[in-house]
């Protein structure tokens, strides 16, 4: 039988996957424990969250769990993309050219000792990118774990260049195969085992301008079965960095509101409010002010599907790019 979860579980699922503390977590374990269809196929599910309960209250008891300091780095933009890979695959070359961040760039390895964020633009949507400290066979940070578990999007940095690549890779691969957070292609809970994380994954061939790059690719997708969707970039010259740009932004499937006050004629258009589709105006109000969610009474928005102005109640799902103009009076 389907479980059929609900958008509440959803939320409180994603909620949960980005907590810093145990506290948080089982503050949001309790919540997808009290927003699951109750039914035969969620049973094994509703068990699963029952057990994680009761550990998680054992733990913020005895103060046995402690957030990890490299997972503090605070959440900012539409989402949060972790970029991982082998020493010299090139990531901190590429949070360089993305964003306003100076990360040390060296030809040795292990250059980055700790996470280094930066912000990315996508035209106006600003995204979170935070390059992580090389994985091999002899050296993975747990740190990387906790901020892979809590993120929207994995770049997976493969340097074409690299006479080991192949070796390399399978060392990330199987660091990441031993646990239970994941790469993947979405980024979700396993139904099967709420301890299962998973997280969207894009591999990102780097270096792809070098001599004999194609030559190199070809031998990667011989060997190394990685089934994640790729694009071919160059952090030095530049090429295809737009294309992972749009990547993300569709990846992180979230959608721009931008505000109008009743009392101007024009819309602020210099930054807008991000959502995930199919969140309502309820979540915008949250970020307009904490208070005009709870008071909020409709809208008036001006989009591509709708006559301008048209009225609107509190559950009406943004599309990319509306004009909304809040009510929140009595």
């Amino acid at each position: 039988m389907a479980a059929n979860l609900t958008p509440q579980y959803h939320k409180a699922e994603a909620a949960f996957r980005q907590a810093q503390t145990p506290e948080e977590e089982l503050q949001w374990l309790q919540v997808m424990l009290r927003e699951i269809p109750k039914h035969k196929g969620t049973d094994k599910m509703q068990a699963d969250l029952k057990a994680k309960i009761s550990k998680l209250k054992t733990d913020v008891q005895k103060k046995a769990s402690a957030p990890v300091k490299a997972n503090k780095i605070p959440r900012q933009g539409a989402g949060r993309v972790l970029l991982v890979g082998a020493p010299n695959a090139g990531k901190s070359a590429l949070l360089k050219a993305l964003t306003r961040a100076t990360p040390e760039v060296a030809p040795y390895p292990f250059t980055t000792q700790s996470p280094q964020p930066g912000m990315m633009l996508f035209e106006d949507v600003p995204i979170q990118l935070i390059d992580l400290p090389p994985i091999s066979a002899d050296f993975f940070d747990l740190g990387t774990l906790n901020l892979v578990r809590g993120a929207d999007v994995v770049w997976l940095v493969i340097d074409v260049a690299s006479d080991t690549v192949i070796e390399d890779t399978q060392a990330v691969l199987e660091k990441f195969s031993e646990g239970k957070t994941k790469l993947g292609n979405d980024t979700a809970l396993d139904e099967e085992d709420i301890g299962v994380s998973y997280t969207a994954t894009l591999v990102v061939y780097n270096k792809c301008d070098v001599p004999d790059a194609q030559d190199r690719l070809a031998a990667i997708r011989e060997f190394l079965p990685l089934s994640y969707p790729f694009l071919e970039v160059s952090a030095e010259s530049g090429a295809g960095l737009d294309d992972l740009r749009r990547w993300t932004f569709e990846k992180l499937d979230v959608v721009r509101v931008y505000t109008k006050h009743p009392k101007q004629k024009e819309p602020d258009m210099s930054k807008p409010f991000t959502i995930k589709r199919g969140e309502t105006l309820v979540e915008v109000a949250e970020q307009v002010h904490h208070e005009m969610a709870a008071a909020l009474k409709g809208a008036r928005v001006w989009g591509k599907s709708l006559h301008a102005g048209t009225p609107v109640k509190p559950d009406y799902q943004p599309e990319d790019k509306d004009v909304v103009e809040l009510n929140a009076g009595s």
